[in-house]
C-alpha cells in the first residue's frame, strides 16, 4: 500500500527559481523545468536558465532527458538576428495521463486527463446516495476502460487516480435522503485504499471544492489572477482560497468551507450559506412543486426550463453569496472571486451577474471593489481538480506540501 497517499495539488508559483547543479536532486531540477514549461506554455533553454538560475549546462542535460522520456515536444525555430535560433520546448500532451474521481451526494464523475490538462474521456453515474460499494466499482470499470483506451505503450504513463471527495460525508446523510447506515458506510472506509486494491494504481484525495479550486487555477481563469476567493455550487456550496498562485488548504485541509458561514436568513436569525447557496435548495423547490430533480444530476450542463423555481432560487443564491463575498474579503484583501458550480453555463453566468448587482447594493465601506467572474470549468471542476494531483505528485512542484 505504500502507493496510496495523500496529496495536495496545485504546485504554481509567482516565481519557481531555487534550482541546483548538484545530481542528488536532479528530481527537483526536473520538476522546477517542467513547471517552468507549463507556467509558460513554451521556453527555450536559455530562458529556463535565466528563470530557474540553473547552468545552461545544466538546463540542456535536463531537457534532454525530459524530451528523450517523451516529457517535452521541441516547437519550431525562432530566429534572431545573430546567433543560432531558439527552439521552445512545450508539454508533451501524451508525456503523462491521469484520471480523476469526483464523488458527490448525488453523482459520480470519472475524467482521464492528459498531461497539459485536456479532458480525453469522462463517465458519469447518478445515483439516490453515494455507496461505498458502488463507488469503487465505478472507478474499477472506469480506470480499466481509460486504460484500455490508451495505445499499449502509453500505458505506462498513467500516473495515478485523484479522488475529489466532500470531507465527512456521513454528516450530509440528513439532506442527501439517504439511510443512516449507509452513509455512516462512509466514517470508517479506507477509499483511497479501495480504489488503489481495485485498480492497482498510485491514488490521492483532496477535497472536492478544494479540488475544483486547483482545477480553476491551473487550467482555467484563475491563472489570470494572484489571489482570488473561488466559490463552487454543487449540491453543497464549497470553495478554496488563493494566495500568491497557490491554493491555501489549511492545516486540515479545510480552508474555503464557506457552506458555514452565517448569512441572513429568511427570519431575524442567520442560517449557514450552505441552507441558502447550494443546488439542494433548488431540488428541494422542485420537489414541493412536485417535479422531477434528476435533471439537475444526470444533465448538469443543461437543465432545460425549470420555471420560476430558477429564479427564485438564483435570486436567493446571489444575495448569499454577496454577504459571504463581502465577510470574506474583509478578512482577506480579495479584489477577485470567481463561481464555478455544477451548472450549465447560462445558470452560472446569471449567478454571476445577479451577485454582482447584490454587491452594488451592499456597504461595502472599507474594502476595496470587488470584481465577481464566473468559472471557466463547470461542473468537470471537481474531478479534474482530482485528475491534476497524481499530475503534480509525479512531475511538478508543489509548493504547499506544508500543509499535508
Amino acid at each position: 500500500m505504500s502507493d496510496v497517499s495523500k496529496e495536495t495539488v496545485h504546485p504554481v508559483v509567482s516565481r519557481l527559481r531555487g534550482g541546483s547543479n548538484q545530481a542528488r536532486v536532479r528530481d527537483h531540477n526536473e520538476r522546477l523545468v517542467l513547471s517552468l514549461v507549463r507556467r509558460n506554455e513554451a521556453l527555450s533553454r536559455a530562458e529556463i536558465a535565466r528563470l530557474s538560475g540553473l547552468s545552461a549546462q545544466t538546463v540542456t542535460v535536463i531537457m534532454r532527458s525530459l524530451e528523450d522520456d517523451a516529457l517535452l515536444l521541441r516547437g519550431a525555430p525562432k530566429r534572431g538576428k545573430v546567433g543560432q535560433p531558439s527552439i521552445p520546448m512545450r508539454l508533451n500532451p501524451e508525456g503523462a495521463f491521469s484520471i480523476g474521481l469526483k464523488v458527490g451526494r448525488r453523482s459520480a464523475d470519472l475524467v482521464l486527463m492528459d498531461f497539459v490538462g485536456t479532458v480525453k474521456q469522462r463517465l458519469r453515474i447518478a445515483y439516490t446516495f453515494p455507496c461505498t460499494v458502488d463507488i469503487v466499482q465505478f472507478a474499477k470499470k472506469g480506470a480499466r476502460k481509460f486504460m484500455n483506451g490508451l495505445p499499449p505503450d502509453f500505458r505506462h504513463r498513467m500516473a495515478g487516480i485523484g479522488i475529489a471527495i466532500p470531507f465527512e460525508l456521513w454528516n450530509w446523510g440528513e439532506q442527501v435522503g439517504a439511510p443512516a447506515h449507509e452513509m455512516d458506510a462512509w466514517r470508517n472506509f479506507d477509499l483511497t485504499a479501495a480504489i488503489h486494491e481495485a485498480t492497482q494504481l498510485p491514488v490521492y484525495l483532496e477535497n472536492d471544492a478544494t479540488a475544483g479550486c486547483g482545477a480553476e487555477l491551473v487550467l482555467g481563469r484563475g491563472r489570470e489572477f494572484e489571489n482570488f476567493c473561488y466559490l463552487y455550487i454543487g449540491f453543497f456550496i464549497g470553495g478554496g482560497i488563493v494566495l500568491n498562485n497557490n491554493v491555501f488548504s489549511g492545516p486540515t485541509g479545510n480552508a474555503g468551507a464557506f457552506g458555514a458561514l452565517p448569512v441572513s436568513g429568511s427570519g431575524p436569525a442567520y442560517e449557514p450559506l450552505i441552507e441558502r447557496a447550494s443546488v439542494f435548495v433548488l431540488e428541494q423547490m422542485l420537489l414541493d412543486k412536485g417535479q422531477d430533480p434528476s435533471i439537475l444530476w444526470l444533465h448538469p450542463s443543461r437543465w432545460g426550463d425549470l420555471g420560476e423555481e430558477l429564479d427564485i432560487w438564483i435570486a436567493g443564491v446571489a444575495q448569499s453569496l454577496a454577504i459571504a463575498i463581502v465577510a470574506t474579503c474583509s478578512v482577506i484583501d480579495f479584489g477577485a472571486v470567481i463561481i464555478d458550480g455544477g451548472c450549465p453555463d447560462a445558470v452560472r453566468k446569471r449567478i454571476v451577474k445577479a451577485t454582482a448587482s447584490e454587491l452594488k447594493r451592499m456597504n461595502a465601506t472599507g474594502i476595496r471593489p470587488v470584481t465577481v467572474y464566473a468559472g471557466s470549468i463547470g461542473p468537470n471542476a471537481p474531478a479534474m481538480g482530482g485528475a491534476i494531483l497524481p499530475i503534480v505528485s509525479r512531475y511538478f512542484i508543489n509548493q504547499t506540501a506544508i500543509y499535508n
